[in-house]
């Protein structure tokens, strides 16, 4: 079995984007995983579209549809994640790690509608879902729209109507380098 379907929506190279590094919309089959890896000094945020994942780290968690998961890598470790029985699509955004030296960790948000609390000053989440033909009311920020491909957009804030069922990501991101990579 080849690995998930990952198809890189964003990727600054410029650093333009602060903290957000990249974003990657990943299609799992019925089981299939990613496969033991490494990260450090990294924090990856996964927002399951549909389906479920299972991380596995730690104590492990099973996330579903409307979940976001929130790894920070830290000082480093070495995870998987897995599809459950009806496959997964999700959205793993890589960002700049709130704090480097941190020892690893792992939290869950479940069943998210509005913003997420990320803990850190420099970049903040929103998640809402849309219905076609009616509006959503979206904050300012860097949106990706996930239906049945990502788009993304630089969103000034206010309406937005989609025309498929679609799940909003708005990121809001200071551009500035964080103290400790000034030091």
């Amino acid at each position: 079995m080849s690995g998930p379907r990952q198809q890189t929506v964003l990727a600054p190279r410029d650093g333009s984007l602060g903290a957000l590094l990249r974003v990657s919309d990943d299609r799992l089959a019925p089981g299939q995983a990613y496969g033991a890896h490494e990260h450090a000094a990294v924090d990856v945020v996964a927002v399951v579209l549909a389906g479920s994942l299972r991380h596995r780290w730690g104590e492990g968690a099973l996330l579903g549809a409307g979940d976001v998961a929130v790894l920070r890598a830290g000082t480093g470790l070495v995870h998987d994640e897995a599809a459950g029985d009806d496959g997964a699509r999700v959205l793993q955004c890589y960002l700049r790690p709130a704090d480097p030296a941190a020892p690893p960790g792992h939290e869950v948000h479940r069943a998210v509608a509005g913003p997420v609390d990320l803990a850190r000053p420099d970049a903040t989440l929103w998640v809402g879902q849309g219905l076609p033909g009616v509006p959503v009311d979206v904050p300012a920020g860097v949106l990706l729209v996930a239906g049945g491909q990502t788009e993304v957009v630089h969103h000034l804030g206010g309406s937005v109507v989609p025309a498929e069922p679609v799940t909003f990501l708005l990121w809001q991101l200071e551009t500035g380098r964080p103290a400790w990579a000034e030091e």
